[in-house]
C-alpha cells in the first residue's frame, strides 16, 4: 500500500507538472510549428497515405527497398537535397480537438504506472531522501536518452524539441521524486 500511494502521489506532481509545462511554459511546445495552407497539406496527405493509419516518412520507401542498391542508391540521389517530415497520421481526425478528457486521464494513468516504477525503484534500498530524489532524475534522464535522442538521431527530431523534452522529463521526475521520496521517508527510522 506504502508503493501505491506514493505512485499516486508522485503521478499527481508529474501530472500537474506536465500542466505547468504545457500550459504556462513554453517547455512542451519547443521545436513545434503551425504549418501555413494546412488544408492543402491535408489533401495531400489524404492521398498519399494509402495504408491509412500510421507514422510516414517523406521521403521514404518500404523496408524490404533497402536490399536493392540500386534502388537506394537512385533514391538517395533523387531526395538527397529534398525536405523531409515524418508525419502520424490518423484519417479519423484527432479527437483530443474536441475533448481532451481522454487523453487526461490517460496521462494521469501512464503518469501514475511510471510513478509507481520510480517508487518501486526508490524504495529497493535505505536511502535518504537526496539520494532518492537524485535517482528519480536519473531515471527521467534515462527515459529521455532512450527515448527522445534517438527519435532526434534518427527521426531528426528538431533540437529545440529535444532540450524541451529533456526539461520535461527531467524536472517533472527530480519534482516527482521530491514527494516520492519525502512520503517513502516517512516512519522510516533515520540511521546515523
Amino acid at each position: 500500500m506504502r508503493l501505491v500511494i506514493a505512485a499516486l502521489i508522485g503521478g499527481i506532481v508529474m501530472f500537474v507538472w506536465g500542466a505547468v509545462a504545457h500550459m504556462a511554459l513554453p517547455i512542451g511546445e519547443m521545436g513545434m510549428k503551425t504549418a501555413v495552407e494546412q488544408d492543402a497539406a491535408l489533401t495531400a496527405l489524404k492521398a498519399s497515405a494509402a495504408e491509412g493509419e500510421g507514422i510516414y516518412m517523406l521521403p521514404g520507401f518500404a523496408p524490404e527497398k533497402m536490399s536493392d542498391s540500386a534502388f537506394v542508391e537512385a533514391f538517395q540521389k533523387q531526395y538527397a537535397s529534398s525536405p523531409y517530415a515524418l508525419v502520424i497520421y490518423q484519417p479519423g481526425g484527432n479527437p483530443a480537438l474536441t475533448s481532451m478528457l481522454p487523453n487526461l486521464v490517460k496521462q494521469f494513468v501512464t503518469d501514475t504506472f511510471a510513478a509507481f516504477v520510480v517508487a518501486w525503484v526508490l524504495a529497493l534500498g535505505t536511502f535518504g531522501f537526496g539520494k532518492r530524489v537524485l535517482i528519480a532524475g536519473a531515471l527521467g534522464l534515462f527515459a529521455w536518452i532512450t527515448i527522445s535522442l534517438p527519435y532526434w538521431n534518427w527521426y531528426l527530431f528538431p533540437s529545440t524539441f529535444t532540450f524541451g523534452t529533456l526539461l520535461e522529463q527531467v524536472v517533472g521526475w527530480l519534482l516527482a521524486g521530491a514527494a516520492i521520496a519525502w512520503w517513502l521517508g516517512r516512519g522510516e527510522k533515520k540511521t546515523a
